[in-house]
């Protein structure tokens, strides 16, 4: 660790960028071990103090460093985290750096697939969904809401990509998925049984639409949507599914929307399971 008295001799650029990593740096070992080291924590509560001491900061990060920095009279605990947390942001936000969304560190652990609760045919396609990111987080929410398979086509973002790996959270090794190398709406060659339907704009109302017990749920490009072959075979099935929106956008991140529907779907299965 930097001496303090060192580190308040630098220029403040070169002095936040340094201890933004050290506070990060003893957040992941918390995390790690659960605890800090005695003189860890005094060192870090005098750091935040040499923080606070910055006018620079606006007065609302001032008093939320002052109020992180009583927090390391103790050594355990889950305040401990939300201090040093708490910490780095203001860091970041001072020095105009913000994280990623695949930056964030939060600790999944192993997933136990025998806790999964299935919908057994709940299944979706993710037909040429680009972003890792969007990938990840969508099969994070089709593992919650107990999808039994996912698709994806041969243009999607591979869910093994690390930013695809870190949003979802370890849901893509329990979560069963396959990628085809083929356009399943386009030479007939569909691997899975419908009924069909699209997650897409102009459909059914969220609220109105009649969930299958089992089936597939199409979800297409951020782009560009879903593809029009694609959709043609969910008009010919159950149709489309649209969720209301009321602001000036009219849209939603695919990911989110696709959340979303499968909330809904999922409790529209419990409904049917409990009766």
């Amino acid at each position: 660790m930097i001496p303090l008295h060192k580190l308040e001799k630098l220029p403040r650029s070169v002095r936040l960028r340094k201890a933004a990593n050290l506070v990060r740096g003893a957040e992941r070992r918390f995390i790690a071990s659960g605890k800090l080291p005695v003189a860890e924590a005094e060192y870090l509560s005098e750091l935040t103090g040499l923080l606070a001491k910055d006018e620079r900061f606006p007065s609302t990060a001032i008093q939320a460093l002052q109020n992180a920095r009583a927090i390391f009279s103790k050594t355990e605990g889950s305040e401990i985290r939300r201090a040093l947390n708490t910490i780095y942001q203001i860091i970041l936000t001072e020095t105009g750096r913000y994280q990623a969304d695949w930056d964030f560190y939060e600790s999944a652990g192993t997933l136990d697939p025998s806790k999964r609760r299935i919908f057994s045919g709940m299944q979706v396609y993710f037909e040429d969904i680009r972003s890792p990111h969007n990938v990840g987080s969508m099969f994070r929410a089709a593992e919650a809401f107990g999808a039994e398979k996912i698709w994806i086509s041969s243009l999607c973002a591979d869910p093994r990509h690390k930013r695809a790996q870190r949003t979802a959270m370890g849901c893509i090794d329990v979560l069963p998925w396959e990628r085809l190398f083929h356009d399943p709406f386009y030479d007939d060659k569909v691997p899975f049984e419908g009924p069909f339907f699209a997650l897409e704009t102009g459909g059914i109302s969220l609220s109105d639409f009649p969930f299958p017990a089992s089936g597939i749920l199409i979800a297409g490009s951020e782009e560009l949507g879903v593809s029009p072959r694609a959709l043609a075979a969910a008009d010919a099935s159950l149709g489309r599914v649209s969720i209301p929106v009321y602001g000036a956008k009219g849209s939603l991140n695919v990911s989110v929307a696709f959340g979303i529907v499968m909330q809904a779907w999922a409790a529209a299965n419990y409904l049917l399971a409990c009766q």
